[in-house]
């Protein structure tokens, strides 16, 4: 698919589902949450975002380190504002952090393993968020009933699960007795940048807060809809909904994630209405802090804009000088 198709798709994904949401739930309820959250929740909200990204930055770099690669922690919190920035206003919430990993990779020794660091530190946080997401499903008997229900469903479909058993056993034979370059690269870098030594426990920390910052910043966002749930109802389900967001099909995870809650509200014997609305101020929150990013990325253009005019000024002032002459 063309760049330009691709992103009309993720547009149209993102579109379509919200409209689909809209369509079905309660109107009335979606407005009056959306339009009228509390500011003192939605300021902490904000306040909260500045250590998420720059423990972020600091998980990048030290994942980067361990590799040999160098990256300082100022640098680090800038592409990382730049990169969230990107994520939230192109499809597919992942080409901020290829742009990152690119400019990380021309400024080092060692261009894939830059993109490699890039790749681990977000392996991480996922990992960490799979793994928080168990424990709350395991905590929620209402939600946890639901999803084995749901699994059961899809277990039953014809040749379904056998399928993918099939597909994933294949493919871990093939990976493990004729492993790529590539694939055997990413593995040593994984060892040495992930599990290997006490980076294993630095990596956890780390991760683990950068998941407890996105999940505290959502249960603002409801207490910011008037959300009247308590934190031990409301923690499992949110886990579920900020993973749906790295599925690479919408703009932002702007349609997947207002889904993803009307389901996960729905199994919880929640309205889905709120979810959807409690969704959409987290998103609104999401991208308001990232506007950093946006500056960034104009000052950067800037810099660069005003470099190569001071690069080509003594060559016209040279030109000009040798015409005098004649």
């Amino acid at each position: 698919m063309r760049p330009a198709n691709a992103t009309l798709a993720r547009l149209g994904v993102s579109l379509v589902l919200i409209g689909a949401l809209a369509w079905q739930l309660d109107t009335r309820a979606l407005r009056d949450a959306f339009v009228t959250p509390s500011p003192g929740w939605l300021l902490l909200a904000l306040a909260i975002s500045v250590p998420q990204v720059v423990l972020s930055a600091w998980r990048w770099r030290l994942t980067a380190r361990r590799m040999g690669l160098t990256l300082p922690l100022r640098r680090a919190v800038e592409e990382y504002y730049m990169a969230t920035f990107l994520n939230q206003v192109l499809p597919g919430g992942v080409i901020g952090d290829a742009s990152r990993a690119w400019r990380h990779a021309r400024s080092s020794s060692d261009r894939p393993r830059a993109w490699r660091a890039v790749i681990i530190e977000r392996l991480s946080g996922q990992l960490m968020l799979a793994v928080i997401a168990i424990v709350g499903l395991l905590s929620s008997p209402t939600l946890r009933d639901s999803m084995l229900g749901g699994l059961a469903r899809l277990g039953n479909a014809p040749g379904a699960l056998t399928t993918v058993i099939i597909m994933l056993s294949v493919l871990g034979i093939w990976g493990y007795r004729r492993p790529p370059a590539w694939l055997r690269n990413t593995l040593d870098d994984l060892g040495t940048a992930l599990v290997a030594s006490r980076m294993w426990l630095w990596q956890c920390l780390s991760s683990l807060g950068v998941v407890a910052s996105y999940i505290a910043v959502y249960a603002i966002a409801a207490r910011a809809a008037g959300a009247d749930i308590d934190f031990a109802t409301l923690l499992p389900l949110i886990p579920p909904v900020l993973m749906v967001m790295a599925i690479p099909l919408s703009v932002a995870g702007w349609g997947l994630r207002e889904s993803a809650a009307a389901l996960v509200w729905m199994g919880a014997g929640l309205d889905p209405a709120q979810g959807v609305a409690i969704s959409l101020i987290y998103g609104v929150v999401v991208l308001v802090s990232s506007l950093p990013g946006a500056w960034l990325l104009c000052h950067r253009r800037r810099q660069h804009r005003d470099r190569d005019a001071q690069a080509s000024a003594p060559l016209t002032s040279k030109s000009g000088g040798d015409c005098h002459a004649r």
